[in-house]
């Protein structure tokens, strides 16, 4: 277990703090890359590294930390039980845990999102998203990778979560364009470069959005627009 120090906290150019960051993965090489592109991030810091589940449950404990990132397998403690540690139903204050793996499972996806993860990634997705993950982790957002959206879209709109189902809503065209790319797996620097907006407009189009279907982030979003058949499907019976 390694702890970064000299950082946690310090202010960054405009007087802002800057987002604290754990990295816990047992492989080292990995840490240390996404110790490099998180701290190369104006706004961003990586203050501790765990090697495994035990070590990463007490640095975040006691560091407590903006975000988490959970690799998936990790000795002693697989992320799956580390998300459910520190961001469950019964966690009396829950952090901001990102699950990060190498393997697109849809089990994995599913156990992650009920044990309250702010996000899934795939170690593969780069590091852009991995950049955006923490940014909409940190505005209350949860951000999927798009390699697995669609399925975990169709997962949602099985069993019925999130959003108002048969609702009548009213979206505006644009409202509309937002919500199927969204669901097609769009991250908001990528949406607004589709509709010549940018990055904030999409994000608070976003927001207005959640309100107006009743969805509890932009997953909670696809699913209603999956189901509605807003991205191409028919909608679900």
């Amino acid at each position: 277990m390694t702890e970064a120090t000299g950082t946690a906290g310090m202010p960054v150019s405009g007087g802002a703090v800057p987002i604290r960051i754990l990295v816990a993965d047992d492989q080292e090489n990995i840490r240390a890359a996404f110790r490099m592109v998180l701290d190369a991030q104006p706004d961003m810091c990586v203050v501790g590294e765990a090697a495994d589940g035990p070590a990463a449950v007490e640095l975040a404990r006691r560091l407590k930390p903006d975000v988490v990132l959970a690799d998936i397998r990790m000795p002693r403690l697989d992320g799956l039980e580390v998300t459910r540690l520190l961001a469950g139903p019964d966690v009396a204050e829950p952090a901001r845990v990102i699950v990060v793996t190498t393997f697109d499972l849809d089990e994995y996806v599913h156990v992650a999102l009920r044990h309250g993860a702010s996000g899934f990634l795939l170690k593969r997705s780069g590091p852009t998203l991995l950049i955006e993950a923490v940014r909409a982790a940190m505005a209350g957002d949860t951000l999927i990778s798009p390699q697995v959206t669609m399925r975990l879209l169709q997962h949602f709109a099985q069993t019925d979560q999130g959003g108002r189902r048969g609702a009548v809503v009213s979206l505006t065209e644009r409202e509309r364009e937002i919500v199927r790319l969204l669901a097609e797996g769009g991250t908001n620097a990528e949406i607004g470069a589709e509709l010549f907006i940018s990055a904030g407009t999409v994000k608070n189009h976003v927001a207005t959005i959640q309100q107006k279907v009743g969805a509890r982030n932009r997953v909670g979003i696809a699913g209603w627009a999956f189901r509605n058949g807003v991205c191409g499907a028919g909608p679900v019976e």
